[in-house]
């Protein structure tokens, strides 16, 4: 069990304000991991930092992770003030929610009518904020000689989505609505930096993704349903599902593991 203890660990998690991200910081502040919740949302992030045990190290920082000298700045501040016993942890977790709409007569949500700017918008959030933040952050843990990143993908960067699960039988087939784009671009890419980041410097900074699968929190009932019948486990996770695959990629129980993809999605992805 020594080798799940956190103590020495110093973890920056990207996007902590959000439902994932929260929980990411249960789970690690739970073997006592130091945290910095990085987030542009600090209403929020004051919110998760005061959900934490109150022994928990743990301090919040508000960062817009799609403005590279934003993220250079927060590198500079850990360059000086993270103790150099501490291992640098990086979870690369922000993303902007993408939403499956299914409202007006032109579904925006569509491929034929996604929008550009939103493309860019999550993009540079989803995608782009992890290259910088794999960037700065990894060159530091390189310069230190050790480091762990760890990058939020999903069941769907595996797989393409099923837009039949979103499939409302009242629309003609030009106003389904689907998952939009973005969502499976930017969720393959961050495999596709993982795989990259995992080789650039393989004998000093190692790097995982995790693919969850989907948590439930209060879908539609019908979506519940046709989803659970895609799902080997007949369900999707509860939301505390991810804790322990977040605490074995972040600790040493890992340390042998590099450039891989942990898929938690219930057995989906099997069939």
């Amino acid at each position: 069990m020594n080798e799940f203890n956190l103590k020495n660990k110093r973890v920056i998690i990207t996007g902590a304000a959000g439902l994932l991200g929260q929980q990411h910081a249960i789970a690690l502040a739970a073997h006592g991991a130091t945290l910095d919740l990085v987030d542009i949302d600090l209403q929020n992030l004051n919110c998760v930092q005061k959900s934490l045990p109150a022994n928990t190290r743990s301090a919040i920082y508000q960062v817009d992770i799609t403005d590279e000298h934003q993220v250079a700045d927060f590198c500079e501040g850990l360059r000086r003030e993270s103790l150099e016993e501490q291992q640098l942890v990086l979870i690369n977790n922000a993303a902007i929610d993408a939403k499956v709409d299914s409202t007006g007569s032109k579904n925006l949500s569509r491929l034929e009518n996604f929008d550009f700017n939103q493309w860019q918008k999550e993009i540079s959030v989803g995608l782009t904020g992890a290259m910088l933040c794999c960037k700065h952050i990894g060159s530091l843990m390189a310069q230190r000689g050790t480091g762990n990143i760890i990058n939020i993908a999903s069941d769907l960067g595996v797989i393409a989505p099923n837009q039949g699960l979103y499939e409302d039988h009242s629309l003609p087939s030009d106003q389904q609505p689907v998952k939009p784009v973005t969502y499976s671009v930017i969720k393959h890419g961050l495999i596709g930096l993982t795989k990259y980041v995992a080789t650039y410097w393989p004998t000093i900074v190692r790097c995982n993704a995790l693919a969850p699968g989907g948590v439930k929190v209060q879908q539609p009932a019908q979506f519940i349903q046709k989803i659970n019948q895609l799902i080997p486990m007949g369900r999707m996770a509860n939301i505390d599902e991810y804790h322990g695959a977040i605490q074995f990629l972040a600790s040493d129980a890992s340390r042998y593991m590099n450039g891989q993809v942990m898929v938690l999605d219930g057995g989906r992805c099997v069939w």
